[in-house]
């Protein structure tokens, strides 16, 4: 929609096809149904890509700055949460019906309920076939995105367009997904269902602190759905609860003021009920802190501040945000996103091989991305 918007305003002759029966569907169920539409904060260090200096250019010359003027030339009133995050105030539809209005005013042609059933290239022209006929024009742009949210339509269909044209996709995988344990531990962890707490998640050199949620499967909440981007199956990642407290320091404080406390009783005055529990069952700790030694308190600190946990698997691409990886930047030019070996082709969005963080980047790749293609067509 950006990149349509965007050539149809330069008197370009522009028709979408989209076989979904709505425009803009997963921006609709984005954010809660208010749409993050942007992050202030974005920029190249906020993606994963084999080539991490590939979005450069098309974020440095539409930035979240640019969206904003646009959604407020529309009237849509928004607001920022946490971490930068931009938020509509109302609907996620004010942003769908922003971008159908300025499609409208670059003349661009909407045809939803469309299937393509094949692509083929000519001398100068791409023919599209679909299911109500064919369609040919000078340039072709996929913004298909990747196969997360399978429910809402998504396929490997740009996967296959590359390949067909010779380009190179690289390996996908689910992103930004919730983490899955095995029997023994999920059953363990089960009286945690539903329990959710501030928590840094850590892989290797990467972390990201924001909620964590334990859930009937295994883990989820912004900071696991972060640290998946990064995980491979086989990986432990390390959990730190509230890491902003030092447990052992406060369990040995609590120890001299009032020794005959239990261990639960102090935890759970700055971690959700259930989950103190856990920690002093798990220790297996009946006594009360007058009856436990420093070294058993700074175990329990130590635990939490350092919590191993190795998932077996994720939830896969039906609850997965965002696809990882996808057709390969080295065959793309970077300033416009068009295939380097065929004229005319141009890929955006998620199915290129950039991936943002939680948090509204991922729209504004989209953005960037399209506004990129649809200035150089």
């Amino acid at each position: 929609m950006m990149c349509a918007l965007t050539a149809g305003q330069r008197g370009r002759s522009v028709v979408v096809l989209d076989h979904a029966k709505a425009p803009g569907e997963k921006i609709r169920i984005s954010g809660g149904g208010r749409c993050n539409f942007t992050n202030i904060h974005t920029g190249p260090k906020n993606f994963l890509s084999a080539n991490p200096h590939f979005a450069k250019s098309a974020l440095a010359r539409f930035t979240p700055s640019d969206f904003v003027a646009m959604v407020e030339k529309h009237g849509i009133a928004w607001h920022e949460k946490t971490l930068g995050q931009l938020f509509c105030d109302d609907s996620a539809k004010d942003i769908i019906r922003m971008l159908l209005d300025e499609m409208r005013a670059g003349g661009v042609e909407l045809r939803l309920g469309t299937e393509i059933v094949g692509i083929e290239k000519g001398v100068d022209t791409f023919r599209v076939a679909t299911n109500e006929g064919p369609v040919e024009a000078r340039a072709l742009v996929i913004a298909t995105g990747g196969k997360s949210i399978p429910k809402m339509g998504a396929t490997g269909f740009a996967y296959r367009v590359a390949g067909d044209f010779g380009l190179a996709v690289t390996e996908t995988r689910p992103g930004l997904v919730p983490l899955t344990l095995e029997p023994n531990l999920l059953a363990e962890l089960s009286v945690l269902s539903g329990v959710a707490v501030d928590a840094e998640a850590r892989h290797g050199k990467t972390a990201f602190r924001e909620a964590l949620l334990f859930t009937h499967r295994g883990l989820s909440g912004p900071a696991i759905l972060q640290i998946s981007s990064y995980w491979r199956e086989g990986d432990e990642i390390t959990l730190s609860l509230e890491p902003d407290l030092d447990f052992s320091a406060l369990l040995k404080a609590a120890k001299k003021e009032n020794g005959r406390q239990a261990v639960q009783t102090v935890l759970a005055q700055h971690l959700p009920k259930r989950l103190a529990q856990y920690v002093a069952e798990r220790h297996r700790i009946e006594r009360s802190l007058a009856d436990l030694s420093d070294k058993v308190l700074d175990t329990i600190g130590s635990f939490l501040g350092r919590w191993p946990i190795k998932p077996a698997g994720s939830e896969g691409y039906r609850t997965a945000e965002v696809t990882l990886g996808g057709i390969d930047t080295a065959g793309l030019d970077s300033r416009s996103m068009m295939a380097k070996s065929v004229p005319g082709l141009y890929f955006i969005g998620e199915c290129v091989d950039v991936t943002g963080w939680l948090g509204g980047y991922n729209f504004q790749w989209a953005w960037a991305s399209g506004r990129a293609a649809g200035e150089s067509m």
